[in-house]
This record gives C-alpha cells, sequence and structure tokens, in this order.
C-alpha cells in the first residue's frame, strides 16, 4: 500500500515542467542500473502513473547485486575468536522514495543507492561469553583411510561448526549441512536405506549427527525430532544414532535454556568430537550418555557389480 500512497501524493503535487527522462543509479563510482521513464509507466485515466510492481523488483534486483552478508565472529583452529563482520544491503524504502522523486518531479538524472547495515547475530563479546563453559561433550570414531566417508565427514562437521543457537531456537541439521551433492564436495560411500546397505552421495554424515546428537543429551538440550537406523550402526551404542537424510528424516533440538548456546565439531586423526559450550552463568541438567567404542568396524568395500563385502 505504501508504494501506491506514495504515488498519488506525487501526482497530486507534480509540477508542470518537463521532466527528466532518464536516470543512473550508482553504488559508489560504479553504474549499476540506467532506466527511463517510459519503462515504468504505466497510464491511469488521463494521468500517467508509476508501476509500482516494476519498481519493486528492480529495487529487489539491486539489493542482490550489492548484498554483502554479515559474518558472525567465530573461533579458528588456533582457538582465537576471529570478530565479526557487518553486512549491508540496499536500504529499499528510501530507494523507492528516490525512484518516485525521479519519476514525478524528474529533477535529478543520477542517483546514489542508499545502504543501511545489517549486523551479526553474534559478535566477539557474545562469543567470548558463550564459548567459556562446557556443557556436553561426545567422541565418535571412523577409519580416517576410507577416503570417502572422511571427506564427507569433514564437509558436514565443518558445516555445523561455530554454529550459535539461541533460547528458544529450533536447530535442524539437514538445514544448517545443506542438501548433501557431488557439487558441494560430497563423494559416495555407503548408506543404510531400510535396513540394507546402499551407496549414496554423503555417505558417513549421520555419524556426525548421531555424534551431535550424543553431545546435545548430554548436556540436557531439548531433541525435538530424532530417529534411528534401520538396523545397527556400529559408530554410537545400540539407539544412540540419529539418521538423517536430505529428503527424509532430521535430526532437530531446541535449546530450553535461557543462553545462547555454541556448537564446536571437528573431525580429524579418525574421531568426529563435538562439544556444547555456552555461558559461566547456564544452569544445566545433564544426562549420563554411554560412551562410543574406539573400536573401529570392519570395512565395508563395493565391488565392481554393486556386491558388498566386510574385510578386517
Amino acid at each position: 500500500m505504501y508504494p501506491v500512497l506514495l504515488a498519488f501524493i506525487y501526482i497530486l503535487a507534480s509540477p508542470q515542467y518537463d521532466p527528466v527522462e532518464s536516470l543512473t543509479i550508482f553504488n559508489k563510482d560504479e553504474v549499476i542500473e540506467e532506466i527511463n521513464r517510459e519503462q515504468y509507466t504505466i497510464p491511469y485515466f488521463d494521468e500517467n502513473m508509476v508501476d509500482s510492481a516494476k519498481l519493486e523488483l528492480l529495487a529487489r534486483r539491486i539489493n542482490t547485486l550489492i548484498l554483502t552478508k554479515p559474518q558472525d565472529a567465530w573461533i579458528n583452529e588456533q582457538n582465537e575468536i576471529v570478530p565479526a563482520k557487518t553486512g549491508k544491503m540496499l536500504d529499499e524504502k528510501q530507494f523507492l522514495k528516490q525512484l518516485y522523486q525521479f519519476y514525478y518531479e524528474g529533477t535529478v538524472s543520477e542517483i546514489q543507492v542508499p545502504l543501511k547495515h545489517v549486523y551479526p547475530k553474534v559478535d566477539s563479546e557474545l562469543l567470548e561469553k558463550i564459548y567459556s563453559k562446557r556443557i556436553g561433550q561426545y567422541t565418535t570414531y571412523f577409519n580416517s583411510k576410507n577416503e570417502e566417508r572422511s571427506n564427507n565427514i569433514y564437509i558436514s562437521t565443518e558445516a555445523i561448526n561455530n554454529q550459535v543457537v539461541f533460547p528458544n531456537e529450533v536447530f535442524s541439521f539437514n538445514h544448517v549441512v545443506g542438501k548433501r551433492t557431488k557439487e558441494r564436495g560430497y563423494l559416495p560411500a555407503p548408506v543404510i536405506v531400510k535396513g540394507e546397505l546402499a551407496e549414496d552421495v554423503g555417505g558417513g554424515i549421520c555419524q556426525v549427527s548421531s555424534t551431535l546428537y550424543n553431545a546435545i543429551d548430554r548436556a540436557g538440550i531439548k531433541v525435538v525430532e530424532r530417529y534411528s537406523h534401520s538396523r545397527r550402526v556400529p559408530y554410537v551404542p545400540s539407539g544412540r544414532d540419529a539418521t538423517v537424510s536430505w529428503y527424509g528424516p532430521d535430526f532437530t533440538f531446541m535449546n530450553n535454556y535461557n543462553q545462547p548456546v555454541f556448537i564446536k565439531a571437528s573431525a580429524k586423526h579418525g574421531q568426529v568430537m563435538i562439544s556444547i559450550y555456552s555461558s559461566e552463568i547456564i544452569r544445566t541438567n545433564k544426562n549420563d550418555i554411554p560412551k562410543a567404542t574406539d573400536q573401529l568396524p570392519k570395512e565395508i568395500h563395493v565391488n565392481e557389480y554393486g556386491e558388498y563385502k566386510l574385510s578386517h
């Protein structure tokens, strides 16, 4: 309603002289768009009126060109806090106002896109506060010589590393990790489908989701959605797994504490280690969770006929 109302106001207030017919839109010294009056004109009774829908589409397109997403503060491999970075985006309300002024007043031929800051959710001060007390941890083991499966474990572990979950916020493993595709670096590896072994892109990530589940459960955080595999998996105790699939089950949890929680995850030297941190003032209700065995299971290999065999 705002653009239409503004358009009518400008119609009533428009001066009676020949306006500028074209407008060049700059982002600093760069020309990002050139428009003319005729492109955005629609007839309205005896008056010409701006096509508000087209102007809004223009604003969205320009925003995609200049958008810089903010970057949260994070912990690097040296255990140091890397400061957050502020992003920027188009100030759409101010931008549309400038466009209507061009269209109805016609006194300017150039404008600079108005920007506004987009602030990160997690700055250094907050991260330092919630990276002070470990409230949960879990470790599982894998054969690092299995290159395909290890690759998938590394990628998915890195995706959940440095995630912050705020009070009452729900964390979705599938949403955070994203779709497991070859384009994103995932490789085919054995998975369990309806109780049977099969090969699929992304095999191995269920070890990461299962490790996360046990770390979260140990910290006393509320599990919302969790499913077991259709057959026993060797990397966690029986009934302690969390199967995930892009088009199927997900693992989700809700931060039921009054402080944000921070996920620190790594996969190296044949270990998936996930720790959950929060602030010193948090009061937790921890659970006792059985440890995972450090004995590596037999490896599964696929021959040229697609048959699965175990080897020591």
